[in-house]
């Protein structure tokens, strides 16, 4: 028999032992159903969810359309959507380029406000921040809705925006950070690119943060905040120091955007950093130099692209169901990954996402166009 002093040791072994076993079957349990949400989330060829049925198109609309920043792909690619299907409608259309700077953004809102429009599409802009420019239009009655205007899809509280349009921006963080640790084999050492003058890049980042830090072995190297504004002139530098801090362990880049990758790629190049070493995943939007990427086998490996265009429509659709005088369909479209095994459907061959599930004839059938 064992000394007392002995038995206590083995025991306390033994509890150490038992522990760790625990802990290594919940983090195998936490990585098998990343996995699953993964997998699902790259699934290709879903049938459409959203409305099919409500008003017909309302005659002799105006829209104006205030863009945060039309450089940025995803919103220029909703703008686009938007335009496509106002034609389709009927409706006049105007678009304001903010540049992504609050003064445009004041410029853009009061240029707006003198054309008295029949409603109101914000794509981008950040409706907490334009609040005290929308109370004019609000007090006109102007109907508004928004494209990436908070935090969360659906109502915006505390705002004259009936909806924001998007898909689940905090689901679509947690898609794009649960890839990279399923990718890593839960060994990730990862960056996060993010935008504070945004509260929906906020949201994203955290909930991409909270996924890496409950990986056991993975390593959060640190949180990056550079305004997609000034992506160009950052960028390189910024790229260039993470690379001389961190060498080697920074094996993941995550964004809310993919537009600082457009910068930060031609930087790991130059560096020496072979594509398969330094992999790169954005929360947003599916930009056709990301799609090019992901189609090369050039650092990305993943962006969860919305689908831009569709959006585009449902913002058109949501606005005719206003002008109606009648509650907006809250649809919120489900999340999907691009990666390389799924790039060739769903418009992934044309450098976009635009899912094969007829929604441009079941939105012309709702408004009877």
């Amino acid at each position: 028999m064992l000394p007392p002093v002995s038995r206590i040791r083995a025991a306390f072994l033994l509890a150490l032992l038992g522990a760790s076993a625990a802990a290594a079957d919940d983090e195998a349990a936490r990585l098998a159903r990343m996995r699953l949400a993964v997998e699902r989330a790259s699934a290709h060829g879903a049938p459409w969810g959203g409305p099919r049925s409500g008003p017909p198109a309302y005659a002799g609309a105006s829209i104006a359309i205030v863009s945060e920043d039309l450089r940025n792909g995803g919103v220029l690619g909703v703008v686009q959507g938007i335009k496509e299907a106002a034609a389709a409608i009927g409706w006049n259309s105007k678009v304001y380029d903010a540049a992504g700077s609050a003064a445009g953004r004041a410029s853009t809102l009061a240029a707006v406000l003198a054309a008295r429009p029949s409603g109101l599409l914000l794509v981008g802009v950040d409706a907490e921040q334009a609040a005290p420019l929308l109370a004019p239009l609000a007090r006109l009655g102007v109907p508004m809705l928004g494209w990436h205007v908070g935090p969360l899809a659906g109502p915006v509280a505390g705002s004259p925006l009936a909806m924001n349009v998007s898909t689940d921006p905090l689901d679509v963080a947690r898609v794009t950070a649960m890839a990279a640790v399923v990718q890593s084999g839960g060994r990730a050492g990862v960056v996060i690119f993010t935008d504070s003058n945004y509260a929906i890049a906020g949201a994203k980042a955290a909930a991409m943060a909270e996924v890496v830090r409950a990986c056991r072995r993975c390593r959060l190297l640190g949180v990056e905040d550079v305004a997609l504004s000034h992506s160009a002139a950052r960028m390189p530098a910024v790229t260039r120091a993470l690379l001389a801090r961190h060498g080697a362990a920074w094996s993941h880049a995550l964004a809310i955007n993919d537009l600082y990758f457009d910068y930060a790629a031609p930087e790991l190049t130059k560096a020496g950093r072979a594509s398969a070493s330094l992999q790169m995943l954005s929360a947003g939007d599916g930009s056709a130099a990301a799609l090019l990427r992901i189609q090369a086998g050039t650092f990305q490996v993943g962006t969860v692209a919305e689908p831009l265009n569709l959006h585009g429509w449902q913002l058109v659709d949501e606005m005719n169901r206003l002008l109606a005088r009648q509650p907006v369909s809250g649809y919120i479209v489900p999340v999907h990954l691009v990666t390389p095994d799924n790039i060739g459907y769903d418009g992934g061959a044309r450098l976009r996402y635009d899912p094969d599930n007829g929604y441009r004839d079941i939105y012309r059938r709702i408004w009877k166009r």
